[in-house]
């Protein structure tokens, strides 16, 4: 089974799943402004087969989702697997494997990218998964585990062998975690003796840097991560840029627009007290560039309530316009 996406759309442009921002809200948004889907956040395989509320929650999504990405960690195959099958049964319509979180309390549980360091668990896995579901499987993962330990042909080639149907590269190591500067070259040179797409992750921020990671890597397809934190138009900015199109400038009053969406979507699905709290790691990226906004920036993130919110949203608008 192949992936429609990747046959039917020439470069796809993919939000990369990203713990606590991409939920189904933010899926959307960046799907109205460019992105031809989007990955869930990830899910341990335990939570989905312990029925855990708030675990199986973040496999909602809504009609504007065509595809229905969820993607699953864990470390053991029989539970992965079965975890893939609840997501199926779910409606999940791809299954993703996080093989790639270099985060501590993730891999010190030998999750994520920990599996760089077990290759054979790594593919047995996989292979448990495709066994498992009728749905295709992808996977994301990193170069390997630190600088000593480029391993990224041998998990390329591997979980092809299990059936995946594309590769998510992250270019950096695990022991980078995000700093530093992602390196595409060894997803050059994994894709050329790929036989499944294989898509470049990591410092793709711009239409210049997808159009550069493109040229270099010659990916069937682009993800795109931190950069779309608060600046979901970035998928519009690369596909006019692959399309060799004007870049459009955003103005300030869609910024507020898309950011007043955004907290009042997730008021309406959770509740008020929680889409404050997690609305303030969007701010910045919101209102990045804006000249003099660090007293606003402070409002918003001692803001009690949406009515207060939507004041000084007000507040913003009136005093740059």
């Amino acid at each position: 089974m192949k992936l429609p996406l990747l046959e039917k759309i020439n470069i796809p442009l993919i939000l990369a799943p990203m713990e606590g921002i991409t939920d189904y809200i933010f899926r959307n948004i960046c799907i109205n402004n460019g992105a031809d889907a989007g990955i869930s956040e990830f899910i341990s395989s335990e939570a989905i087969i312990r029925n855990v509320e708030k675990s199986l929650k973040k496999m909602k999504s809504t009609d504007d989702e065509i595809i229905k990405w969820v993607q699953i960690f864990g470390n053991n195959p029989s539970s992965v697997a079965e975890a893939a099958k609840i997501a199926e049964e779910h409606g999940a319509d791809i299954i993703d494997l996080n093989f790639g979180c270099p985060v501590k309390k993730v891999v010190s549980k030998g999750n994520g990218a920990a599996l760089l360091k077990n290759l054979p668990l790594m593919q047995n896995i996989a292979e448990e998964v495709v066994k498992a579901v009728k749905i295709p499987v992808t996977a994301k993962t990193r170069l390997g585990w630190d600088f000593q330990n480029i391993v990224i042909y041998e998990a390329a080639s591997r979980l092809q062998d299990a059936g995946i149907k594309a590769l998510a590269i992250h270019g950096r190591t695990r022991s980078q975690l995000y700093g530093g500067k992602a390196d595409w070259e060894p997803i050059a040179k994994v894709k050329k003796t790929s036989k499944i797409p294989i898509i470049v992750n990591g410092d793709i921020n711009s239409g210049e840097s997808a159009k550069a990671a493109l040229e270099i890597t010659n990916a069937d397809a682009i993800m795109i991560g931190r950069a779309a934190i608060g600046n979901p138009w970035i998928f519009n900015e690369v596909r006019n840029e692959l399309e060799n199109k004007p870049k459009i400038e955003i103005p300030l009053k869609q910024k507020i627009e898309t950011c007043w969406q955004h907290i009042s979507e997730f008021a309406s699905t959770k509740n008020e007290r929680v889409a404050i709290l997690e609305m303030r790691k969007h701010y910045s990226h919101y209102f990045k560039g804006i000249n003099d906004f660090k007293p606003l920036k402070i409002k918003l993130m001692s803001a009690e309530t949406l009515e207060a919110v939507k004041s000084i949203l007000n507040e913003i608008e009136s005093k740059y316009f």
